[in-house]
């Protein structure tokens, strides 16, 4: 598979700099940014969830995918520059080389969330009631339809 960069080069660059947000938790934009240098912060709720500094990471996708707000932010921590795909639904449905990635990539978070999650369920076990919330979580990822139910 080609890089995620090979498919973004008749794509228009934009520039950030340090301390400006890419993607603001709470908006909708429709666009997506591939880094192509610098690092950026992923904060939610005030809380800095990661930083990325990764040539090609994608920033955007759950918003565009499941037509929602952004989840959280994207800011520059440093000097960033980024391709910008407006109009990014309609552009990955004209790219499916670049769905893809987006779908590899999405497929890497789940499964190490998941990971997590049963390292942390093998750890909580028989500890504290109050980690049963780990429970829902895990049962909400692989069958959300059972997950509303024990609510």
């Amino acid at each position: 598979m080609a890089d995620i960069l090979d498919y973004c080069t008749d794509l228009d660059i934009v520039r950030f700099e340090s301390g400006q947000t890419l993607l603001a938790e709470g908006e909708r934009l429709g666009k997506l940014y591939v880094l192509i240098e610098g690092q950026v912060e992923i904060v939610r709720e005030r809380t800095q969830v990661t930083h990325v500094d990764e040539p090609g990471s994608i920033f955007g996708e759950m918003a565009v995918l499941l037509d929602m707000p952004h989840s959280a932010s994207v800011r520059a921590l440093s000097a960033v520059s980024a391709y910008e795909i407006p109009g990014a639904l309609a552009f990955l449905d004209g790219h499916p080389e670049f769905s893809l990635h987006i779908a590899a990539m999405l497929a890497r978070r789940l499964y190490y969330t998941t990971s997590y999650l049963v390292d942390l369920q093998q750890q909580a076990a028989g500890k504290r009631q109050d980690l049963d919330l780990v429970d829902q979580i895990l049962a909400s990822l692989v069958d959300p339809a059972e997950a509303r139910q024990r609510r």
